[in-house]
């Protein structure tokens, strides 16, 4: 990805208050966004989704208001997951989507997402159009000229059917006892339904939002509350997505976590065994080495992305196979949607389930999962660890320490203010040791 001003891996994030997340920024970038998206010789529109954030209604008002000066028609669709906007772009034939969402971060941030027409996410070439139009003062066009804005009261609706609409017929959770956390975020009105409706016993945690408490405590990155609700009912599995909704982890029936390279070959071993598995896996740098090694035991091809959902599309595309996913839980399943989708992605992981005839731990035994040890380093601001000679010499004996026996990678994040250090290997000790002593020395270069 070429260089950005605003845009990181995953659209534009930061603190509410601190720029870009401002309601001025906001309003320029509605119509910025309204010129780039404009297509001559039609009436253009845009969709607004937003998660539980408080800071949510501010936003959305800026970019309503950016985007009528623009000349563009706005639908407001509430609160809503990510793929949720995703889908109902594409079905309403709509010229973009825009997300309000700062996935699985706190309530003090926000950031903006966006989706092309087809439902996916914007390619290098219009985020730079974007970024170009930014630097534009804003020119309102012509009063008649003025979009307007009307509201999807029926989104939630169709996004439920959608969801089901992914998996067979005939498929029914009948005698499955589910826990949903639903992280108090997008998906606390929606994925409690298609659950139920497809016939499954749904208890829920996390489906409370006050604006406030968003990911606090619950969703894919705290899993400790999901994990109590699962034990403590008896439950058959828990699913936990994140505030956004385009995660999902989940817990099996006796409290382990069943996480995103599990999940991945669960789908991918399952597909394959019933014959409709097209092409390869996409994985990440991250993907721990044990799927790789399981699925090429299979005789399933695997190739790694760099991090982030749009390189595994990416990747996926141009192989022309079908499944790829992160070990966040963020899963794409181009045979049922355009981009990481939570709740399709759960079914999918379900229907694996059912049509295997195995519990979650007998189909997740074929894979064995290498010591990992990942350590955030908080910087003041994101940079190339591997641009910085200290670093790249302290990586080159770490590897030498680790020789054939592990791999390391260093990168920066690209929604947060952190550079990411990740050792692997086979011996557990040493793993440990070795992401610690370079975590010292990303900490010591940056100060």
């Amino acid at each position: 990805m070429t260089q950005r001003k605003y845009f990181g891996t995953d659209g534009i994030r930061g603190r509410v208050g601190d720029r870009p997340i401002t309601p001025e920024f906001m309003l320029h970038l509605g119509w910025a966004a309204g010129q780039a998206f404009k297509r001559e010789g039609q009436r253009n529109s845009v969709l607004i989704g937003k998660d539980t954030r408080l800071s949510g209604y501010m936003f959305e008002s800026a970019l309503e208001a950016g985007l009528a000066a623009a000349g563009v028609d706005v639908k407001l669709l509430g609160p809503m997951p990510t793929p949720a906007i995703a889908y109902l772009t594409r079905t309403f034939r709509a010229s973009a989507g825009i997300v309000i969402s700062a996935s699985h971060n706190p309530h003090h941030d926000n950031g903006i997402k966006f989706f092309s027409p087809a439902g996916t996410k914007l390619d290098d070439a219009l985020e730079a159009e974007i970024e170009r139009w930014l630097g534009q003062p804003i020119q309102v066009c012509e009063p008649e000229e003025l979009g307007k804005a009307a509201r999807i009261d029926d989104a939630p609706g169709r996004y439920v059917e959608f969801c089901k609409s992914t998996v067979p017929n005939e498929f029914t959770l009948d005698g499955m006892h589910l826990v949903l956390d639903c992280a108090h975020g997008a998906t606390y009105h929606v994925a409690p339904k298609v659950f139920r409706e497809l016939g499954a016993k749904v208890s829920v945690i996390g489906a409370e939002p006050d604006g406030l408490n968003i990911n606090l405590n619950v969703g894919s990155t705290h899993l400790d509350a999901l994990k109590q609700a699962v034990e403590g009912k008896g439950a058959d599995l828990g699913i936990a997505f994140d505030g956004d909704g385009d995660r999902v982890l989940m817990v099996d029936r006796d409290g382990s976590e069943v996480d995103g390279d599990e999940l991945l070959y669960i789908l991918a071993s399952q597909r394959q065994a019933e014959g409709r598995l097209k092409g390869g896996v996409v994985g990440t740098l991250m993907t721990n080495l044990g799927v790789e090694l399981a699925l090429r035991e299979l005789g399933v091809d695997f190739e790694r992305a760099k991090v982030g959902d749009r390189y595994v599309m990416e990747r996926l595309l141009a192989n022309n196979w079908v499944i790829g996913g992160e070990g966040s839980g963020h899963m794409v399943i181009r045979d049922c949607t355009t981009t990481g989708d939570g709740i399709v992605s759960a079914l999918q992981v379900l229907l694996a389930v059912r049509q295997a005839g195995k519990t979650m731990g007998e189909l997740r035994s074929g894979m064995s999962k290498l010591p990992q040890k990942m350590i955030n380093v908080r910087v003041a601001e994101r940079f190339d660890p591997l641009g910085r000679a200290d670093i790249v010499e302290a990586v080159a004996r770490a590897e030498a320490s680790l020789g054939d026996a592990g791999r390391i990678l260093l990168r920066a994040s690209g929604t947060e203010p952190l550079i990411r250090v990740m050792a692997e290997g086979r011996n557990a000790d040493d793993i440990v040791r070795v992401a610690e002593e370079l975590a010292q020395v990303v900490e010591r270069s940056a100060s």
